[in-house]
């Protein structure tokens, strides 16, 4: 299972990922589309350019399994950022996967290099 970060997201929505990669989030989709409630909260921050727009990540977005923010995941976030430096959001999205064992799908993957036992998968290597 495969927990999807705001970018791959965005890429998957807009088809800007290449034809298999998009093929390869629709059966991801398809099987449960998991979301961090950090990645809720910047996919519906944003200003979007039009209404369609905005209603097709709140679309995407109430159709996934959103995996909030409990105590286990706190107490790794905390592990992760005291370990190495990295924003606060990403820290509880690395801690989300971690806790519920389940492989990052993001193209940030600089920002989550290193976390031990944190499986990360590029959208655009699919």
């Amino acid at each position: 299972m495969y927990l999807l970060d705001t970018n791959a997201i965005i890429n998957f929505l807009d088809a800007s990922l290449p034809a298999s990669a998009i093929q390869s989030l629709n059966n991801v989709v398809d099987e449960q589309s998991n979301v961090s409630i950090i990645t809720k909260m910047e996919a519906l921050g944003f200003n979007f350019k039009t209404a369609v727009d905005q209603a097709i990540m709140e679309e995407f977005v109430t159709g996934s399994n959103v995996l909030g923010i409990t105590d286990e995941i706190a107490d790794r976030t905390i592990l992760i950022r005291k370990s190495r430096k990295m924003h606060l959001p990403d820290a509880i999205i690395a801690a989300t996967a971690l806790v519920h064992n389940l492989i990052l799908v993001t193209s940030n993957n600089a920002d989550f290099r290193n976390i031990p036992g944190l499986q990360v998968i590029d959208p655009h290597a699919l």
